[in-house]
């Protein structure tokens, strides 16, 4: 049967939000690891020694540190993402001129969650900036930028409320769009052109776990590889206004590049890197398989 186009943005966002959870599940600790890395890399060595004085300091607790606003943040993020992009890709459709059931190129869907993700980023700045402060708040605490740290989630968000009110939330916004809509591109570029190497002429709907797995993976490992300085410095410009005043992008990006070296953009990239692969490779892995599902269950009646 036919599926309207209002259930199938639906399926998408239910099987988007299935991945997000995955993401989240499979990536927190290396996540945490990353922001740490990367707000404060004078007080790391490399990923063995984040994760040690991170269990020392804190305990196992410790690594999960905003796992309740990135598990808000990857689901929101993902349901609109996927949703969007099934939206986006009839757009593509649209302007290149092809029939509504016409399958895409590569290229083309790359395209389209390029365009997707410009949406995602709305709601992903709030939840990401309340993840990132939690995340780094024993780091911020022991550098001395802050007395008291806000270790809950609603402490938080209610500490950006009273000091920069509602729009405080998007901190950080520009440096997120600079990040997601080229990083998306990568992202969904990398894994539809794996999709095809593993698919080999026959239909991708056909591949199975482990070649979408690696698929995830790889668009997962593409994305982060395009952007992670930008993202590094999203996550000063987040955790630092904890702290006050913080310049805008360029001007954070140019006092790190001065201070500290063009390799300080890169603090926490090998965290990064394995979190990529493992959490987005369930990310597609839970998003396909659960959209399938859905799909199944709607042609059934």
């Amino acid at each position: 049967m036919r599926i309207n186009s209002a259930i199938q943005a639906a399926i998408d966002l239910t099987a988007g939000a299935a991945g997000g959870t995955a993401c989240v599940v499979t990536g927190q600790p290396f996540d945490t690891a990353k922001v740490k890395m990367q707000t404060f890399p004078e007080m790391y060595k490399g990923i063995v020694d984040c994760f040690v004085k991170t269990y020392k300091q804190v305990g196992l607790r410790g690594f999960y540190k905003g796992t309740t606003p990135a598990l808000v943040a990857n689901i929101a993020e993902n349901s609109v993402l996927f949703m969007c992009y099934g939206f986006c890709q009839q757009i593509v459709r649209r302007i290149v001129g092809v029939d509504r059931k016409t399958k895409l190129s590569d290229l083309q869907n790359a395209a389209a969650g390029s365009f997707a993700s410009a949406f995602a980023t709305l709601v992903l700045c709030p939840t990401e900036l309340v993840k990132c402060r939690l995340q780094a708040m024993h780091e911020m605490q022991m550098a001395g930028k802050i007395i008291q740290g806000h270790n809950t989630v609603w402490s938080v968000v209610k500490g950006v409320i009273q000091k920069d009110g509602p729009l405080g939330f998007y901190r950080g916004l520009s440096s997120t769009l600079l990040r997601e809509v080229p990083g998306y591109f990568f992202f969904f570029g990398g894994y539809e052109l794996s999709r095809t190497f593993f698919a080999s002429g026959r239909s991708k709907d056909e591949l199975g776990p482990i070649p979408l797995l690696l698929s995830g993976g790889f668009g997962g490992s593409c994305l982060w590889i395009a952007v992670y300085p930008v993202d590094c410095v999203k996550s000063r410009i987040q955790v630092l206004s904890m702290a006050g005043k913080q310049a805008g992008f360029m001007g954070t990006f140019i006092t790190v590049v001065r201070t500290e070296g063009v390799l300080a953009l890169y603090s926490g990239l090998k965290p990064t890197m394995i979190r990529a692969f493992l959490a987005n490779g369930a990310l597609f892995l839970a998003y396909e398989y659960s959209r399938k599902l859905l799909m199944k269950q709607i042609d059934s009646y």
